[in-house]
């Protein structure tokens, strides 16, 4: 689990470094890039506490690692395919780290995942 969400972060922080480095070359960077960078960085930086909060045995970290998992590449895709929005590097790289989450997503979703942190904190 940690190593996908651990891609999806590197992917997350190179969108950004090379958004940054873009403007700083005077490049044309819209606001849509900077929030669509800051968003999948800080998710990524969300997603890795809470699977290490997880790891720890947070059923509440668990729940939250189960919704970014599976919502995050959803939304990304969605949002990347919007005609014209973004430049097509940039949808790219945005669905290459989406896809890193879809294994996390289905490691975090498996039944004996779900029985090792029930409802309630009974472990079965």
């Amino acid at each position: 689990m940690r190593k996908f969400v651990t891609a999806y972060g590197v992917v997350g922080v190179a969108v950004f470094v090379v958004v940054v480095a873009l403007a700083v070359a005077g490049h044309e960077v819209t606001s849509f890039m900077w929030g669509r960078a800051g968003g999948m960085l800080g998710s990524a930086a969300a997603a890795y506490w809470f699977t290490v909060l997880a790891a720890r045995g947070a059923r509440w970290a668990y729940v939250r690692v189960r919704i970014i998992s599976v919502v995050v590449p959803i939304a990304i895709i969605a949002i990347s395919g919007i005609p014209g929005a973004l430049p097509p590097w940039f949808v790219a790289v945005q669905i290459a780290g989406a896809l890193a989450l879809v294994p996390a997503a289905v490691i975090v979703n498996r039944s004996e995942m779900r029985a090792a942190f029930p409802i309630g904190g009974v472990r079965k």
